[in-house]
């Protein structure tokens, strides 16, 4: 449980008009460029969503929360603003993207989110407590509304990085909690348990037993 003093502490020195931002996506993507708004409704994480996702994960004060492949930062800064006592950090190899990201975070005036610009594979996941996935591998198996064309997409390249979050994750240890969002679960060892999903099973919800 969040201490209610540290909650009304928050609540208190946030601008009221930053509020605005949470009202629906549409509201929240005015953040970005008219050309990262068009990409919102295929590749960005809905309010609804990250908020759901981002309570299971934010389980505790002083958990620190990875979101793979985290964009331009939309659910790092939705949980960061609900989840005033837990850090959320986002990874995120298109330096436009990330830099999007660091703007937005700027005008929102978050302060629990930190963004990093790399790959998946030189992130040490052994530093952060729990993990959200918004399938950033896809975009090598479905080339439609593609976010650009830095990459040669392929479906070694996604076997690949399913492969290696596979592997990091199977290393994490038995409580580490994990949200997949619209994944095929090739990422997900056995040993993670579902313990929760949204009707139609695009969100779903892990610990590690």
């Amino acid at each position: 449980m969040f201490p209610l003093k540290n909650i009304l502490h928050y609540l208190c020195r946030v601008n009221t008009s930053s509020l605005l931002w949470y009202n629906s996506d549409a509201d929240f993507d005015k953040l970005y460029p008219e050309r990262i708004q068009r990409l919102s409704d295929r590749h960005w994480t809905p309010i609804d969503v990250a908020r759901k996702a981002a309570a299971f994960l934010a389980n505790a004060p002083g958990k620190r929360v990875l979101d793979i492949g985290s964009g331009v930062g939309k659910f790092c800064l939705i949980g960061a603003h609900f989840f005033p006592l837990v850090s959320f950090y986002g990874i995120e190899q298109r330096e436009e993207l990330y830099r999007h990201a660091v703007d937005a975070q700027v005008a929102t005036h978050i302060k629990n989110a930190m963004f990093l610009h790399g790959n998946l594979t030189q992130t040490d996941l052994s530093s952060y407590d729990n993990f959200y996935f918004y399938n950033s591998f896809f975009e090598n198996l479905d080339e439609r509304d593609p976010i650009d064309n830095q990459f040669d997409y392929s479906i070694s390249r996604y076997l690949y990085y399913s492969r290696y979050l596979f592997n990091a994750l199977e290393r994490r240890p038995a409580g580490t909690r994990l949200v997949f969002y619209h994944s095929l679960g090739d990422e997900v060892p056995s040993a993670y348990q579902l313990v929760d999903a949204s009707d139609d099973m695009l969100l779903r919800m892990y610990i590690k037993r």
